[in-house]
Formats: C-alpha cells, sequence, structure tokens
C-alpha cells in the first residue's frame, strides 16, 4: 500500500466511522472501487484505533466523570447528588448496552469477515437503513435528552449495534436511529452513540492486535498504519464535533440520500461486475 492510499483510506475511515454511512462498507468498496489491494487487517487496526483515540480525546471528561461515578465516586466533588447518580446510572447503563454486541461479534465473528462483505449486502444494507431512518426522523418525537436515558432505552440502542455488525448497516447510523425511536433528540442520539461505541472499538482493536502481536511488519507497512493512524484520530476528532453541531440544528437529510445513491451505484457496479464475470 502507498502512502497516498493510506491517507486516502484513513480519511475515508476518519469520516464515515462517525457518520451514519458505514465505516466498514467504504473501508472495503473503496479499493474494490479503486482496484486497490486490500489494505489489510493490520491497517485496518491502525485507523480504527486511530478513531477509537478521537472519540476518547472529544469525551475524555465525560468518559472520566461517567467511570469515576460509575465505580463510586462523587466527582466534581462539587457537582450535584443528583448529577452523580445520572452519571453512574449512565455508566452502568452503558456497560449493559455493550454486552449484545460484544455476545453477537464473538458468535458472528467467522461471518463478519467473509460472508458478510459482499458488495451487494451492502449495498442493500445501505439502502435498507437509509430508509428506515428516513422512517425515524419522520415517525417520531425527538425531545430526550441523554440525561433522560433508561436500561430499556440502552438496551434497545446496543441491539442496534450489534446489528450494525453487518457491513452497510452503521454503527452510528443504527444506533442513532434506535435513539430517534426511543424519542431522543439527534444530537442525544449520536453522543450516546459516540460513547457506546468506545469500549466496542477498543475491544474489536485489542482482539485483532493480540492476534497479530507476533506477525511481522515491513519498514514501510510501519510507515501506512503510523500514517493511517494519525489521519484517522484527527478526521475522526473533527467528524465528531462537526456532527454534533450540525445535529442541533439540521436532520439527517443528507445522510440518507448519501446512503441511498451510493447504494444503488454498489449494487448496480456489482451487478455490471457479475455480469461480466460470466
Amino acid at each position: 500500500m502507498s502512502l497516498f492510499q493510506a491517507v486516502i483510506l484513513a480519511v475515508v475511515q476518519g469520516l464515515t466511522e462517525f457518520l451514519p454511512i458505514s465505516s466498514t462498507a467504504h473501508l472495503y468498496l473503496f479499493p474494490w472501487l479503486l482496484g486497490w489491494e486490500d489494505p489489510g487487517i493490520p491497517f485496518t487496526v491502525a485507523v480504527h484505533t486511530g478513531t477509537l483515540v478521537a472519540v476518547l480525546l472529544y469525551f475524555f471528561r465525560t468518559w472520566l466523570e461517567l467511570f469515576l461515578c460509575g465505580i463510586g465516586f462523587h466527582y466534581p466533588r462539587q457537582a450535584p447528588i443528583e448529577q452523580v447518580r445520572t452519571s453512574r446510572r449512565l455508566f452502568w447503563y452503558m456497560v449493559a448496552a455493550t454486552l449484545p454486541a460484544g455476545v453477537a461479534g464473538l458468535l458472528a465473528e467467522g461471518y463478519i469477515s467473509t460472508t458478510f462483505r459482499n458488495p451487494v449486502l451492502m449495498g442493500t444494507m445501505l439502502i435498507l437503513v437509509g430508509l428506515i431512518m428516513w422512517w425515524a426522523e419522520k415517525r417520531f418525537l425527538h425531545s430526550r435528552e441523554i440525561t433522560s436515558v433508561s436500561l430499556t432505552d440502552a438496551l434497545v440502542v446496543g441491539t442496534a449495534q450489534a446489528i450494525a455488525l453487518i457491513p452497510g448497516v452503521s454503527r452510528s447510523g443504527a444506533t442513532i436511529i434506535a435513539g430517534l425511536w426511543r424519542g431522543m433528540t439527534r444530537e442525544a442520539a449520536a453522543r450516546f452513540t459516540f460513547l457506546l461505541s468506545t469500549p466496542i472499538i477498543a475491544g474489536a482493536a485489542a482482539k485483532t492486535f493480540i492476534e497479530l502481536r507476533h506477525s511481522p511488519l515491513e519498514n514501510s507497512q510501519l510507515a501506512a498504519l503510523l500514517l493511517g493512524f494519525v489521519v484517522s484520530a484527527v478526521s475522526g476528532y473533527l467528524v465528531i464535533a462537526f456532527f454534533l453541531r450540525y445535529l442541533q440544528t439540521r436532520t439527517l437529510k443528507i445522510f440518507i440520500y448519501y446512503r441511498i445513491a451510493f447504494g444503488i451505484v454498489i449494487l448496480l457496479l456489482a451487478f455490471l461486475h457479475m455480469g461480466s464475470a460470466r
């Protein structure tokens, strides 16, 4: 992989990890569309680690407060007791919401990395989830803030995160839809989504890193991995800041249109490719 390809794919990862348009599908489909070689698992781990750093840095204070309150501390010290209780509750709700995706990831690992990586499936999921997102935008009231999240809300969003293991669905897309269905504001749904994604991204990256820790890497690969890590971290951080600000005043329509259009293009190209291969 050239450094130019590493930068392009890292930007793609940084943009699509947090926008509701499926990072897995884009990381797979971009090399397929451009005729590049598969970037490989080490590079995928590097760019996912970059986006993990982005979300940890952006939500550092929030995670610090949730974690410390969750394990029994009163943090910040000057915070009202009700705020501490809310943070403690949110922390354990997020722990519960992480379980469905963790279990699903372990059970369906083989399918996720093989059978599910299919352009037709990805294109179909891009369109289908786009239509469901449009329905959620129109159908439900969006008035609840993240502080009102219940255990039921967390489990519903966590289950959506498990479904998003199918490439093309989008982790942020599925969980934001679930949040909207439960009556959250768009910003609250996105904020909860980003917080919830942190342990899943960390777990997936750590698991793959452990599996690859003894795999030899050439110097050229190391340069691409490092560049991909840095670029995905910077672009991911900027996307989080942009998207949360964007949702304060705007809808998800542009992402719905993009998903449907991109999905149609992928299906057309896939069918044309299958036809020419006969």
